[in-house]
C-alpha cells in the first residue's frame, strides 16, 4: 500500500495517512438553486481521491452531505411559488442528475439535513449544558469566546471575524462573535422542528459537525470542502464538535475556487455558469479533464478558453484509442494491467514506470495535473513509436480510469455513420442562424434523447456522443 501525503491545513504540514480506514466528509451543497461548476470542483476532487485511495488498497468511505434546510431555500421555495420541502427535494434531485453525468460515481454516502434533525437538537442540548451554548429568544448561539481554539483553523483573531449572520439577530447575542446554532420558526417560513427551545431549525454549521460524527464516527481521517468554507463553516464545525467533549477531523483539504476574472464564481457575484450547461456545452469528459487540470489547493480560472483547452486535450486522448485500439486491459480493474505492474527506475521511458509516476504524483498531495503529464507523456511516447502501442494503451486506460476519464478509451459511434443526427444538428444550427431559438432548443432536445450533445465552438457545432 502506498504512502499517500496530502497538505493539511490545519497544521500547513504535509502529512501521512496512517490508517487503511479512510473516513473522508466533503461539505456538498445548499440546494437553493442547480450547481454550477464550481460546486462540481470539490464534488469530483474528492470522489477521484476516493477512488485512487481504493486502487492503493486504503478502504475509503466518502460522505458528501446535502443541505436541504437553510435560509436560502426558504427565499428561494417563496420565489418559485412552492413548499420549502418541494422545492429542496426538486433541487436535490437535479443535483443528484446532473453530478451522475459526471460519472464519476456517487459517494459512499450523501445524507441529508432534514433526516438528522433529531442528532443535531442532541448536540445543542449538550453545548447548552456544557456552557457553550446558550438561548436567547428562541434562537440558540454558539459562544466563541468560551472555546480557546478557536480561529485556528483560518489563523484569524475572533475580534477579526464576522460570522455574516442576519443583522437582525444582533439583538439577541451575547457577543457579536457569536453563531447560531438553533433558529426559531419566523411567520414566512413553511416548516419547522421541534426543539426543547420552541420550533425552528437547525442553522448551517451544526448540521455538518452532527452529519459528519453520525456517519464516520467522531474522528475521521479527513474533512474537505471549498476553500470559502474554512471560515466561518469549518472553523464553526470544529468548535461546535470539539466543544462538546468529541475528537474531530484529522486533517483537512481545502480545494481552490473557480474563478471568472478576478472574482470566484458564485450565485452573489452574479457569475454563475451552470454544470448542466457545462456539460450541454462540452461534454462530460471536458468537464472533468478541466476540474483536474488544476491542483485541487489552487484556484482556476474559468472560461471559454480553459474549456475549449480541455476539450482539445480530450480529443487527443481519444485520437489515441480510436487509432490504437485497447487490447490490455479489457475486464481487469485500476491497477491491475498487467503493463501496470511492470515497475521502473529513474529515467525509465517504459509504461510501467509511466504509470508509477502517475500513481506516485496522486500519492502526493493529489497533484493530478503532474499525473495528466505522465499520460501524456506516455501518450506522445506511443505515437513516436518509443514503445509498443498496445502496451502503452493498456497502461493509458489505467490511468484515466483512475481520474474519471475510461469513457475516452471505449468505442464510440461515429457522427457521420448517423445521418439523421448529422441533419438534425444542421437543422439547429439553421434554426440558430434565423433565431427561432425555441426550435433550435427542441433539435438539441431531440438529439439528446438520441445520445448526442452538441458542442458549439469557434469552428462550428459538432455531435458528441452523450454519456
Amino acid at each position: 500500500m502506498r504512502e499517500v501525503r496530502i497538505r493539511d491545513t490545519l497544521t500547513g504540514e504535509v502529512r501521512t495517512l496512517e490508517d487503511e480506514e479512510v473516513g473522508i466528509y466533503a461539505c456538498g451543497p445548499t440546494v437553493y438553486s442547480r450547481i454550477h461548476i464550481g460546486n462540481a470542483r470539490p464534488f469530483v476532487v474528492f470522489s477521484l481521491f476516493a477512488r485512487f485511495l481504493r486502487s492503493e488498497g486504503y478502504r475509503p468511505k466518502l460522505v458528501v452531505n446535502v443541505t436541504d434546510i437553510n435560509d436560502k431555500i426558504y427565499v428561494a421555495a417563496r420565489e418559485a411559488g412552492k413548499g420549502s420541502e418541494e422545492f429542496a427535494e426538486e433541487m436535490t434531485a437535479a443535483y443528484i442528475e446532473d453530478t451522475d453525468r459526471l460519472g464519476v460515481g456517487r459517494p459512499d454516502s450523501e445524507p441529508l439535513a432534514s433526516e438528522t434533525v433529531e442528532g443535531i437538537v442532541s448536540l445543542i442540548a449538550e453545548l447548552v449544558e456544557a456552557g457553550h451554548a446558550y438561548e436567547s429568544g428562541g434562537d440558540v448561539y454558539y459562544r466563541v469566546r468560551s472555546f480557546d481554539d478557536y480561529g485556528k483553523l483560518s489563523n484569524r483573531r475572533p475580534e477579526d471575524m464576522d460570522q455574516g449572520e442576519d443583522a437582525g439577530s444582533a439583538s439577541l447575542k451575547e457577543d457579536r462573535l457569536d453563531f447560531a446554532l438553533w433558529k426559531a420558526h419566523k411567520p414566512d417560513e413553511d416548516t419547522s422542528w421541534d426543539s426543547p427551545w420552541g420550533p425552528g431549525r437547525p442553522a448551517w454549521h451544526i448540521e455538518c459537525s452532527v452529519m459528519a460524527e453520525q456517519e464516520l464516527g467522531a474522528a475521521f481521517a479527513i474533512h474537505g470542502g471549498g476553500s470559502d468554507l474554512v471560515f466561518p463553516h469549518h472553523e464553526n464545525e470544529i468548535a461546535q464538535s470539539e466543544g462538546a467533549g468529541r475528537p474531530f477531523a484529522q486533517l483537512w483539504m481545502h480545494n481552490g475556487m473557480i474563478e471568472t476574472g478576478a472574482a470566484k464564481m458564485s450565485k452573489s457575484e452574479g457569475n454563475i455558469f451552470q454544470l448542466s450547461t457545462a456539460l450541454d456545452t462540452y461534454g462530460r469528459e471536458a468537464v472533468v479533464a478541466y476540474l483536474i487540470s488544476g491542483h485541487y489547493r489552487q484556484p482556476l480560472a474559468f472560461g471559454e478558453e480553459q474549456m475549449e483547452e480541455a476539450v482539445a486535450r480530450v480529443e487527443r486522448l481519444r485520437n489515441f484509442f480510436r487509432e490504437n485500439p485497447l487490447v490490455q486491459t479489457a475486464g481487469q480493474a485500476p491497477g491491475e494491467g498487467s503493463a501496470g505492474k511492470q515497475r521502473g527506475g529513474p529515467g525509465d521511458p517504459s509504461p510501467g514506470a509511466r504509470i508509477e509516476a502517475f500513481r506516485e504524483a496522486l500519492a502526493d498531495d493529489f497533484n493530478t495535473p503532474r499525473a495528466l503529464a505522465e499520460v501524456f507523456e506516455l501518450v506522445g511516447e506511443a505515437n513516436r513509436g518509443e514503445v509498443p502501442k498496445a502496451e502503452a494503451g493498456g497502461v493509458v486506460a489505467e490511468m484515466l480510469e483512475l481520474v474519471g476519464l475510461s469513457t475516452l478509451t471505449q468505442p464510440e459511434k461515429g457522427a457521420e455513420s448517423d445521418e439523421r443526427a448529422l441533419e438534425l444538428m444542421q437543422e439547429r444550427e439553421a434554426a440558430r442562424a434565423a433565431k427561432e431559438f425555441a426550435r433550435a432548443d427542441e433539435l438539441r432536445d431531440e438529439l439528446a434523447g438520441m445520445g448526442w450533445t452538441v458542442r458549439d465552438s469557434a469552428d462550428g457545432p459538432s455531435l458528441v456522443p452523450k454519456t
